[in-house]
């Protein structure tokens, strides 16, 4: 019997391939994110700081992220997630939509933010989910 050789797939959980509008609706639902355009393309910003943007092929993200964060990326998925020699100096990483899984997108869009985004905007986020994470654990005890 010959080994299942079929790749694991890389889609949404619905079956339908990322799409630069999935990385839009998690990176808005950041606080302090913002629609813009860079060269030319559909981008997003926090507190006025490039965070991502749509590259010319339709499928890849040029994304903003440290370098030891990006070396992780690759060295663990480099089907999804690349580089080309144009931004070997500078923090960022590309996606392919295409193969990156959303649970690792979301993961990875929110890592950024948080490098990206100025100290009050994390540092408020952080205390928002600190308190829903207390408020559910009191629920949880009162039960």
């Amino acid at each position: 019997m010959a080994a299942n050789t079929k790749k694991k797939s890389r889609k949404s959980g619905s079956g339908h391939p990322l799409t630069y509008d999935t990385a839009r609706r998690i990176a808005l639902a950041l606080p302090g994110s913002e629609e813009g355009t860079s060269y030319g393309t559909p981008a997003v910003r926090v507190g006025g700081r490039f965070l991502f943007r749509l590259r010319e092929d339709g499928d890849t993200l040029a994304l903003r992220i440290g370098f030891e964060e990006r070396e992780m990326l690759i060295d663990n998925d480099p089907e999804a997630f690349y580089l080309t020699d144009h931004y070997r100096d500078y923090p960022a990483v590309l996606v392919r939509l295409s193969a990156v899984r959303l649970d690792t997108l979301r993961a990875v869009l929110e890592q950024a933010w948080r490098q990206v985004a100025p100290r009050r905007l994390v540092e408020a986020a952080a205390g928002s989910v600190s308190r829903r994470r207390a408020s559910a654990s009191a629920r949880g005890s009162k039960r």
